[in-house]
């Protein structure tokens, strides 16, 4: 059977009308109510004010990145890294302008619906950035990671993908950040620990180096312990020197460096 596309256009616009409200505020600005949401339920913030110059401005006035800070570290997002490339690119393939944390498109007045549509989507997918792939989550841990070495050891000379070219087929078996520390013999070998995966790779790793008889001494950076599985983090444990469970257990990762660094490894606000 034939649809009747006419028909069908009608019942979508009525439908789509009947879901989309304005309402004029003191304020000189016009509130637009959308079945758009956040994927925790919460409703977008979208308002429209005309230009000076001509046309409108669709705007969230800020609210979904406010709403964002509620469940993550917004100023993630404004560093270099994976969030803030992703970010960029939603915001681009959108066409939504960011004035230090609102986010707007700016239209001619007859492209205001358009721009209602793809203001929902950006926001929609923004806001879902807290929900990335086991992929990205994995590479903005790495992000993470490095962000809480510089915090942690800031005296400490940092190496990432530290590669020991002196030594055969060094390349097959790279260690995450290679930390020096002042007036210490032995370097630290950290492994940030995203994945299963990636917890078997460091076992192999951290044993092919004590084979070698290199003297380091390691360190594991679970992103979460609890999922990875026991027979994984039993083996890596078995042959790693020191751990943390998470890069929230940020004050025990200082406790231990102090212990096997002592001063070496004490912040900055500690030295002082």
């Amino acid at each position: 059977m034939d649809l009747d596309l006419q028909q069908l256009r009608k019942n979508l616009c009525k439908s789509l009308c009947a879901e989309v409200e304005v309402v004029p505020r003191s304020d000189h600005r016009i509130s637009i109510s959308t079945p758009f949401t956040f994927s925790d339920g919460d409703h977008l913030l979208l308002l429209a004010e005309p230009l000076p110059t001509g046309g409108i401005r669709i705007t969230d006035c800020g609210h979904t990145l406010m709403h964002l800070s509620y469940s993550m570290n917004v100023d993630d997002i404004n560093k270099p890294g994976n969030r803030n490339d992703l970010f960029r690119q939603i915001l681009a393939s959108q066409g939504v302008s960011n004035d230090d944390g609102e986010l707007f498109i700016d239209v001619p007045a007859d492209e205001a619906g358009k721009a209602v549509f793809k203001m929902g989507q950006a926001l929609g997918q923004i806001h879902d950035l807290r929900f990335l792939s086991r992929i990205r989550v994995a590479s903005t841990f790495y992000d993470d990671l490095e962000r809480v070495l510089l915090d942690v050891a800031p005296s400490a000379k940092l190496h990432k993908d530290y590669v020991m070219e002196d030594q055969p087929d060094a390349s097959v078996y790279p260690i995450d950040y290679r930390l020096d520390f002042p007036n210490q013999d032995r370097p630290l070998f950290l492994f940030g620990i995203p994945s299963n995966e990636k917890a078997k790779l460091a076992t192999l790793i951290i044993q092919h180096w004590l084979a070698e008889r290199i003297r380091f001494t390691s360190f594991l950076v679970f992103q979460d312990q609890a999922k990875i599985s026991r027979l994984d983090v039993a083996r890596l444990t078995n042959v790693g020197d020191e751990s943390i469970s998470s890069l929230s257990a940020i004050a025990d990762m200082k406790r231990k460096l102090e212990r096997l660094y002592g001063q070496a490894a004490a912040s900055t606000e500690q030295l002082k």
